[in-house]
């Protein structure tokens, strides 16, 4: 008993609570004390004082979380998708404004859109030329000329 409660009911508790946090933070940190949880109502169930079931909870909770965790993360671990500015980079587009820098103008088609661009070295770049990005800024394609 703890506070007049029965300590079964206390690690349920704690148990629901992590898999709540885990579930909405995905995370794969609050799981292992979920874990740590579920070792400490054995505990508890066992009729151990409650020191030995924090002992437990804490000592199971902490070898997951360390020894665990890593191996499952680089498991788990998503691939990054390529997002449309990340693709066009190293691409090859048509310049359909004339780019200049100093006035702020230009554009290119590229992929079948049209993307604001900017040239990487303030160089005017004529409508019709065909021209490589190199990187994005914000918004603007910075390109360099080919050939």
């Amino acid at each position: 008993m703890l506070f007049g409660i029965d300590t079964l009911y206390i690690w349920v508790a704690v148990i629901i609570l992590c898999i709540a946090v885990e579930a909405f933070t995905l995370d794969l940190s609050a799981i292992w004390f979920a874990v740590g949880g579920v070792a400490a109502l054995v505990a508890a169930s066992l009729s151990l004082e409650v020191a030995a079931q924090l002992v437990i909870f804490v000592l199971f909770s902490a070898a997951l979380l360390v020894i665990v965790r890593p191996f499952c993360r680089r498991f788990l671990k998503t691939k990054n998708e390529a997002t449309n500015a990340d693709r066009i980079i190293g691409q090859t587009a048509v310049v359909i404004e004339e780019i200049d820098n100093l006035r702020g103008t230009g554009e290119v088609r590229l992929l079948g859109a049209v993307w604001s661009a900017c040239s990487i070295d303030d160089s005017a770049i004529p409508c019709g030329a065909t021209v490589k990005v190199v990187e994005i800024r914000g918004v603007k394609a910075v390109v360099e000329t080919v050939g």
